[in-house]
């Protein structure tokens, strides 16, 4: 692994610590130390991420209960064994990754995969299984402030027509598995071993959901 990445989880460990101490309230003498972490934990993922720390300061300013990683919900949908659905994300160059984004409030994470692909394609879906939990820490995802969780929801199409282009994405389209090796990806988002990790259930659907 990349050494960066080992300083990365450094500095996001130390980031959280803070966090969690500031949340409960500390004395005046600990609330300095703890405020001290916070700052030296945003210098050091600046450093790392290349984000202004001034940004992951905003980014991180709202966070004052104790920490949690987020969750990132992608829907995965086959036609066939060989073909996937993918979408080209408006917010990263129009690079293609699965309908998805991070999972709001007030709903399921099986929901969470539906409304996103209706919005990023048009399609109306069915969830069907959780096909893998990952920690996105132990893929090959560019570096990011955020601890972040990865749920791969497969869902079946039940109607809708597929849109030419909506607010978040240029283009949805089904995408052979012979042609991910050319596809500019969203790194970010989706990894070319998640996608053909995602292609094994699509020729064997019973096999056991993957959890980091």
């Amino acid at each position: 692994m990349d050494p960066a990445f080992d300083f990365l989880s450094i500095a996001q460990r130390l980031q959280a610590i803070a966090q969690a101490g500031l949340a409960y309230e500390p004395n005046s003498y600990d609330l300095e130390r703890y405020e001290e972490v916070h700052r030296l934990s945003l210098r050091l993922m600046a450093l790392l991420t290349g984000e202004p720390v001034a940004r992951l300061n905003a980014l991180f300013a709202n966070e004052t209960s104790y920490p949690t990683p987020k969750v990132d919900v992608r829907a995965v949908l086959f036609r066939g064994s060989d073909e996937l659905l993918m979408v080209q994300e408006k917010s990263d160059g129009n690079r293609w990754t699965l309908p998805g984004g991070w999972a709001d409030v007030g709903y399921t994470p099986f929901e969470v995969a539906v409304k996103e692909t209706w919005e990023e394609t048009g399609l109306k879906t069915q969830p069907v299984r959780l096909l893998a939990l990952l920690d996105k820490k132990r893929h090959a995802h560019p570096p990011q402030p955020w601890y972040v969780y990865k749920a791969f929801v497969l869902c079946q199409a039940t109607g809708g027509t597929l849109q030419a282009e909506t607010a978040e994405t240029a283009q949805a389209r089904w995408v052979h598995r012979s042609e991910l090796s050319a596809l500019p990806l969203s790194n970010d988002r989706v990894t070319l071993a998640q996608l053909e990790t995602m292609f094994q259930f699509a020729t064997n659907p019973d096999l056991p959901t993957i959890c980091d």
